[in-house]
C-alpha cells in the first residue's frame, strides 16, 4: 500500500512540475488560430460558434443533389417492391386478393341464384383461393400433386409470411422516402424569391403548400 501511495505521489509531482516548466517557458506573444474563436466571459473560456458562409446558389445546389439521392434510393425500393410483389403473386396475407372480382347478369333472378363454387365450377372448399384452385374436372381425372406433409406446410407459410413482412416494410420505406423527397423539394423551392403564400402546413406524411406567385419567364 505504501508503494502505490509513494507512486502515485511521484507520478503527480512530476505532472506539476512539467506543466510548472511549461507555463515559465511560454511565450505570451504566441498566437494560436483558436484565440480567434475564443473569449474570456467570466473567467471562463467560451468558444464562439462561426456560422459556416453559403450562398443561395450553392444551397440550392445542395438541395438538388440531395432530392436526387433520395430519388434514387426510393427508385430502389420501389423496383424490389415489384420484384416481390410478381414472387408473391399479388397476395395478401390471408391468401386472398387484394382486387375484388365482379360478375355481371342481367335478370335479378339470376343473381339470387347465383353460386360462385357452380359459376367457378370449382369446389366449395377451394372457392376463396386465388392460387391452386383446379375445377371439378381436373380434381376428378388429376392426382392431388404437391406437398401434404404437414410441418412442410408450416414452414412453406412461415416463409410466405415473412416475405409478405419484408414486403410490407419496403412499401412503408418507399412512402417515406417519397415523402421525404417532397419536402426537400419543397425547400428547395422556398429558396426562390418569389412571394410566396403557405396554403398547407407540413405533416408527418406530406410536405407543406405554397402558392407561388405567377410570374412570366423570360
Amino acid at each position: 500500500d505504501y508503494k502505490l501511495r509513494a507512486d502515485d505521489y511521484r507520478k503527480k509531482q512530476e505532472y506539476l512540475r512539467a506543466l510548472r516548466k511549461k507555463a515559465l517557458e511560454k511565450n505570451p506573444d504566441e498566437f494560436y488560430y483558436k484565440m480567434t474563436r475564443v473569449k474570456l466571459q467570466d473567467g471562463v473560456h467560451v468558444i464562439k460558434e462561426t456560422k459556416e458562409e453559403v450562398t443561395p446558389e450553392q444551397l440550392k445546389l445542395m438541395r438538388t443533389q440531395d432530392v436526387k439521392y433520395i430519388e434514387m434510393k426510393r427508385v430502389a425500393e420501389a423496383k424490389k417492391i415489384e420484384r416481390l410483389k410478381s414472387e408473391l403473386h399479388l397476395l395478401d396475407f390471408q391468401g386472398k386478393q387484394q382486387n375484388k372480382h365482379v360478375f355481371f347478369f342481367d335478370t335479378k333472378k339470376e343473381v339470387e341464384q347465383f353460386d360462385v363454387a357452380t359459376h367457378l365450377r370449382t369446389a366449395p372448399e377451394l372457392v376463396d383461393r386465388v392460387f391452386n384452385r383446379p375445377t371439378i374436372e381436373t380434381l376428378q381425372k388429376e392426382k392431388v400433386k404437391g406437398v401434404t406433409q404437414q410441418t412442410r406446410l408450416k414452414r412453406i407459410a412461415k416463409e410466405r409470411q415473412k416475405q409478405y413482412n419484408c414486403l410490407t416494410q419496403r412499401i412503408e420505406r418507399e412512402k417515406k422516402l417519397f415523402v421525404i423527397a417532397q419536402k426537400i423539394q419543397t425547400r428547395k423551392d422556398l429558396l426562390d424569391k418569389t412571394q410566396k403564400v403557405k396554403v398547407k402546413k407540413q405533416t408527418v406524411n406530406s410536405p407543406a403548400i405554397y402558392k407561388f406567385q405567377s410570374r412570366r419567364k423570360r
